[in-house]
């Protein structure tokens, strides 16, 4: 028997669990279906909902059940996202500014054309009036799109001095390039870095909207609480000084 929080939507992953009742139905329909999936993963489970008669939602969700479950997946809640906020402009204010600038035309598709970007070329200046206009549209104004724009000018003229930095034959890419048996060595460096261990640069790209932070490796200890213990307990006045007479030696 396992008794959790809601929290158990979050992390549990046993297998063998095949029965799980609810206590009241959970306020958000994400929440509910997260808290489920939890059972039944290795062989079909079985979930048992018990309603509060005195909550209005629980009352609600009963005379719906049926329909409700049917359904459930488009009840989905959509998340709160602050757009345009600082910490989203750090996590993705670059792969949008390369993005765009790639996917414009042929011009910067290839992987080694990251080199020929400049800030003063076209695609870069729609870019950032492009990306800046839609933070006045849907952040604070004038504010947000001022913020915006010189946070993406900044980076392109951190592309344009790496692009421009040829020296020992070096040549920038938007990644590393590949061969059929791996990363190819030479003089190409990256643009574009993956989140890990490391610092943040100015363009590390998520490769996923789940990647917020690197996952971090732990272990726990318990310190030797598990061990046994092995010092010699004498309970004799006599044997208790020939042991420490022992040690002594």
């Amino acid at each position: 028997m396992l008794l959790a929080t809601n929290m158990i939507s979050v992390g549990v992953d046993v297998k063998r669990l095949g029965l799980m009742v609810v206590a009241g139905q959970p306020k958000a329909t994400a929440e509910y279906i997260q808290a489920t999936s939890r059972v039944g993963r290795t062989f079909p489970g079985l979930v048992c909902t018990v309603f509060n008669w005195a909550r209005p939602r629980d009352l609600s969700h009963y005379e719906t059940f049926e329909h409700y479950h049917t359904t459930f997946y488009k009840h989905v809640e959509p998340l709160s996202v602050t757009p345009f906020s600082p910490g989203a402009l750090q996590r993705g204010l670059a792969g949008l500014l390369v993005s765009l600038v790639r996917l414009r035309g042929t011009e910067f598709n290839p992987n080694e054309t990251a080199s020929r970007v400049t800030t003063a070329n076209p695609y870069v200046q729609d870019a950032i009036e492009t990306i800046a206009k839609r933070a006045e549209l849907i952040g604070d104004g004038n504010r947000t799109g001022d913020f915006c724009r010189a946070e993406l000018l900044s980076k392109a003229d951190s592309w344009q001095a790496d692009a421009q930095n040829n020296s020992g034959g070096r040549t920038l890419t938007y990644t590393e390039p590949y061969g059929s048996d791996g990363p190819k060595k030479g003089t190409t460096v990256k643009l574009l870095h993956s989140p890990g261990i490391e610092r943040w640069q100015e363009f590390t790209c998520l490769n996923s909207l789940r990647e917020v932070e690197p996952s971090v490796k732990f272990i726990i200890s318990d310190g030797g609480l598990d061990e046994i213990n092995n010092d010699v307990v004498v309970d004799a006045g006599t044997e208790a000084e020939e042991v420490d007479e022992e040690r002594d030696v």
